[in-house]
């Protein structure tokens, strides 16, 4: 069934020969319309690409030396590279307002470990779970813990028993699962727990803990035992409830054909060796809590490489947003200065010996000049592009085409596009189509073609790519 859709989906592209561009694509829409009979999944493959909310946490999703990372974040990308589709991530850190979003049709799923109860199964459809985990009791350890002698000691100053939290304050994130659990637990033992829902995200909760500004609160394991792995004064041990689902949340829909996708993927790939590897990255070992404490973590630093302030400087001089320049660095090299590739470019914004020759410098030039001269590379190709293309944005998409193909290309496409009554002026879903197809012997001996053969698919893959990973950016850093 998927590959049905899919065909369905670019029918338009694949029968433009035949039928003279008859079957068109459609302009992706921007929002999901909740009030639209269409079932979820065929509104996913018409606009070609998944809107998903998640948070913003060392776990979830962030940011790490310019590379978009996170559980939640790789499990989903997994899934819309399945179904072939793009991905939009949305960032609520706030559990009401993501259900309240999830529900007014903001979004097609909710991407969080959510427990499955069933009240929540009233008024949403579940996936299949995800994660299996537990809730556990989040406490400090004991004061001058380093200082004792023994471990039986530190256990005699921790609670380790339900009956133990009668009396205490136990802080939880508004709207979690929580608070339900821990109003069980008090009825379970005869005694008052007393609650306060907290608007914070659990792993600021926790944070609250070690730092000593609330004494407990409680978390799912599996993002326990991360957040221990950097806050080495709190302890995790304590569990409150039996071993429970989580999975990833959807609006409720007849015959859902979006939750039947999803969970025939994830019945083939939960039990692979790449769904065992992306859950070991996060929650195994110690590299996110190195990562944690990094400076290029958007959550802890907040920047994206040692280049940061040469590349706000060069984007303000050519009117771009340095993170949207900053992805195109990270396309061309991942920031590295020395990189070189097989065709010959070089350096972080991988100029060709050509374009190096003509602003007159070589490999030995700096990486911040390197930075500078590719700014005034694209100030090169923005001449080149005909004044037509007004909308900004799809002016530097027009650049970016022209960085990667070069201008004759790029203008290749536009004649292409012209001649086969699509717009000239509008990259997306026009001239990009062009590009892509620019490999075809049917194109690149079309009459308007002046420059031939290219590569087109690698243009729109790196105008897309740069453009996605842009996304990232704005979500997790200040501008």
């Amino acid at each position: 069934m998927r590959k049905l859709y899919r065909l369905i989906i670019f029918c338009g592209a694949w029968s433009i020969l035949s039928l003279g561009l008859s079957c068109q694509q459609k302009q992706p829409t921007d929002e999901v319309d909740s009030g639209d009979t269409t079932n979820s999944l065929d509104k996913v493959l018409q606009r070609r690409r998944l809107i998903a909310l998640t948070d913003y946490n060392s776990v979830n999703y962030y940011i790490y030396r310019g590379e978009p990372m996170g559980y939640q974040y790789e499990m989903l990308k997994q899934f819309t590279d399945y179904i072939g589709v793009g991905l939009e991530i949305r960032i609520k850190n706030n559990l009401p307002k993501s259900f309240a979003a999830l529900e007014s049709g903001e979004a097609d799923i909710l991407a969080l470990g959510l427990t499955v109860t069933q009240e929540r199964q009233q008024k949403f459809d579940f996936t299949a779970p995800t994660i299996i985990t537990r809730q556990v009791l989040i406490q400090p350890m004991p004061e001058n813990w380093r200082r004792m002698s023994t471990r039986d000691e530190i256990e005699k100053n921790l609670l380790r028993s339900s009956l133990d939290l009668a009396g205490k304050t136990v802080h939880v994130q508004e709207g979690a699962i929580f608070k339900k659990r821990l109003e069980t637990l008090a009825d379970e033992i005869g005694d008052t727990i007393f609650i306060v829902e907290d608007d914070r995200e659990v792993e600021e909760l926790i944070g609250a803990v070690a730092s000593g500004e609330i004494m407990f609160t409680v978390a799912d394991e599996h993002i326990a035992l991360v957040n221990s792995r950097y806050h080495n004064n709190i302890d995790v041990r304590t569990p409150i409830s039996f071993p429970q689902r989580l999975a990833w949340a959807l609006r409720k829909e007849k015959d859902n054909e979006l939750l039947n996708e999803i969970n025939s993927w994830l019945d083939e790939f939960s039990n692979s060796l790449h769904a065992r590897l992306i859950h070991d990255k996060y929650f195994k070992g110690h590299r996110v809590a190195r990562m944690a404490s990094s400076d290029y973590h958007s959550l802890t630093g907040g920047r994206l490489s040692v280049y940061d302030e040469t590349i706000r400087e060069v984007a303000q001089m050519i009117n771009w947003d340095w993170r949207l320049l900053a992805s195109l660095i990270y396309q061309e090299s991942e920031f590295k200065p020395d990189a070189l590739s097989w065709a010959g470019a070089f350096g972080l914004m991988q100029l060709m010996p050509v374009v190096m020759e003509q602003f007159g410098i070589d490999s030995t030039v700096s990486p911040e000049e390197q930075i500078h001269i590719g700014g005034r590379f694209i100030n090169y190709l923005e001449r080149q592009i005909p004044p037509t293309v007004t909308d900004s944005v799809e002016k530097i998409k027009f650049i970016m085409g022209s960085y990667n193909a070069g201008v004759g290309h790029v203008l290749d496409a536009r004649r292409l596009a012209e001649k086969y009554d699509r717009n000239p002026n509008i990259w997306t879903n026009h001239v990009d189509f062009f590009i892509l197809n620019k490999s075809k012997p049917s194109f690149y001996r079309d009459p308007v073609v002046y420059y031939g053969y290219a590569r087109g698919d690698e243009t729109y893959k790196f105008v897309n790519e740069i453009f996605e990973r842009y996304e990232h950016y704005r979500n997790l850093l200040p501008d």
